[in-house]
């Protein structure tokens, strides 16, 4: 008689490990390199769910993490690229970064997935980036860069201080690009993103 209870408690956490192995791995929001990286942001009102998140290293050094939050969670690249929904891509640094060095990252990640003539037609957008790197000055490890996408554009938010809006939507794609393109910044992270 007295095995009964410990039977059910065996049972219970039979169902209970079970139930927890079926649950999304990103439910929970999840860790990377030692940044907790929540499952869900609100902006602007709309509800944000994780897609996914990586980490951004150069020469073994790490240099931030990387999270895409989107209203629906996709693997396919050309649909959050090419999407008017709102979309957060957010980097949080890992080290100090001066924006001379970090607009040189996006700038090259831009020429990397843009051709020549688009990137001709998007100078003035790319100058207005530049600019907005360089309001934030140096990024401090710990330090948060909001990219938010939507239909008309992309804003930029340093540690939740809004810097400033570009309104282009073709820059807003070319720009998404740089993680997400045919040659992006580091295929790992790119995998990441999109939760592969």
């Amino acid at each position: 008689m007295h095995c009964i209870p410990g039977g059910r408690t065996a049972a219970l956490s039979l169902v209970l490990a079970a139930s927890l192995a079926g649950a999304p791995a990103w439910s929970a929001g999840m860790e990377v390199a030692g940044v907790r990286v929540p499952e869900q942001l609100s902006e602007g009102g709309h509800a944000l769910v994780l897609n996914g998140a990586g980490l951004r290293s150069k020469f073994v050094v790490k240099v931030y993490v990387a999270a895409l939050y989107v209203k629906q969670k996709t693997s396919d690249a050309a649909a959050l690229i090419n999407s008017t929904e709102p979309r957060r891509m957010r980097l949080q640094l890992l080290r100090d970064v001066d924006s001379k060095s970090l607009d040189e990252a996006l700038q090259d990640g831009l020429r990397d997935n843009t051709s020549a003539q688009e990137l001709a037609a998007l100078r003035e957008p790319a100058q207005r980036l530049s600019g907005l790197m360089a309001e934030i000055g140096t990024a401090r490890e710990g330090d948060v860069i909001d990219l938010d996408f939507d239909a008309r554009g992309v804003a930029v938010t340093s540690n939740g201080k809004l810097r400033g809006r570009i309104d282009s939507p073709e820059f807003a794609r070319a720009l998404l690009r740089v993680w997400l393109g045919d040659s992006p910044a580091q295929a790992s992270l790119k995998k990441a993103l999109l939760g592969i």
